[in-house]
């Protein structure tokens, strides 16, 4: 019999999920992320370049439009996906006092939508931004979580420093989110198949779907891109194996479990062949249950690059898929190494 679902965990559904309609605007984009709540979940994750016209600097009526319809489903905002534009063109950057004036009124609108948190990428903000911005953070009763992702590894030279900032800061206010991308043992089959038909050879192909996580995988993609022979219609799809797809195990976040307050449950189909789906959450739950993680778990979707599904069928089958497997019996082989905090 499965576990119960552990009360402090909050599982929540991505705006992102309706990329496709909202763009399309068929429905104004705060029809579509109310009708999150009628359909799906009564918790949403906010992309705010989605859905608010007047973001970066959000106005007053449309922040408090959708944080009224929302509650009015009894529904309500986790997060909400910050933007740091670091660059006024491509060689002049923001300054200091720049920077934060650009994200102050994301802060600001956060709030006022009725947000628990901000989200900003892992190391993007840095040391001397956060420390101007934290006293805000304590004012508004805001988290900042700093989002890891995709190749992104606790260890990883780019990544290391800033999750050793966030632990010196010792601030609850200052958290980090998992995005399990950095979990895939395999990747999607429906991704596999639409870089067959986009022409990938079926050496690279077999390659892809029989030794995702061999490092030698890694340099036959980069090898290929560098050579120019990649299809200007296949690059970004392409990207998504030097970017988005990790290869990470749930045991690599024993040591940063203390700082993390949040998990992207990231997915691209609901192929389950192989367990390529439901394993990664049936690691990451026993991990979180022997840990007394608490905090938001969110559907995010990002197949419907490639992928025509209904977002809010898919996002409502994941969710389902999800909550089974992260309290399913699993006798996981991740054992507790000293963390990051304690070392």
């Amino acid at each position: 019999m499965a576990s119960e679902i552990p009360s402090g965990w909050t599982f929540c559904a991505s705006s992102f999920n309706w990329t496709p309609g909202i763009i399309a605007a068929r429905r104004t984009a705060q029809d579509i992320v109310t009708g999150i709540a009628d359909s799906v979940v009564k918790t949403v994750e906010l992309e705010p370049g989605l859905v608010w016209r007047s973001f970066p600097a959000p106005q007053n009526d449309e922040v408090d439009g959708l944080r009224e319809a929302l509650a009015a489903k009894g529904a309500s905002i986790s997060i909400v996906g910050a933007s740091l534009d670091d660059f006024t063109s491509p060689t002049d950057r923001r300054s200091l006092q720049q920077r934060l004036d650009f994200l102050v009124p994301q802060i600001h609108a956060a709030h006022r939508v009725g947000a628990r948190g901000v989200r900003l990428p892992i190391g993007q903000a840095g040391t001397e931004l956060l420390t101007r911005f934290q006293p805000l953070l304590h004012e508004l009763d805001l988290v900042l979580y700093e989002e890891i992702q995709g190749q992104q590894a606790p260890g990883s030279p780019a990544v290391e420093p800033a999750l050793e900032a966030i632990a010196a800061l010792g601030d609850d206010h200052v958290r980090v989110l998992v995005d399990i991308s950095m979990l895939m043992p395999a990747l999607p089959v429906t991704y596999l198949e639409e870089l067959r038909q986009g022409g990938v050879s079926l050496d690279l192909l077999a390659r892809l779907q029989n030794d995702w996580r061999d490092p030698a995988t890694h340099d036959a993609v980069t090898a290929l891109l560098r050579s120019g022979n990649v299809p200007p219609r296949m690059h970004t799809l392409f990207m998504n194996l030097i970017i988005r797809f990790g290869r990470s195990d749930a045991a690599d976040l024993q040591g940063i479990l203390p700082l993390v307050g949040a998990f992207h449950l990231k997915f691209w189909d609901l192929d389950d062949d192989g367990g390529r789906v439901s394993q990664p959450l049936r690691d990451l739950g026993a991990l979180l249950r022997r840990n007394g993680f608490s905090g938001t778990l969110t559907s995010e979707w990002g197949g419907h690059e490639w992928l025509q599904d209904d977002p809010t069928e898919i996002t409502r089958r994941h969710l389902a898929l999800a909550e089974a497997a992260l309290v399913e019996p699993f006798p996981s082989a991740v054992e507790p190494v000293e963390t990051l905090l304690g070392s």
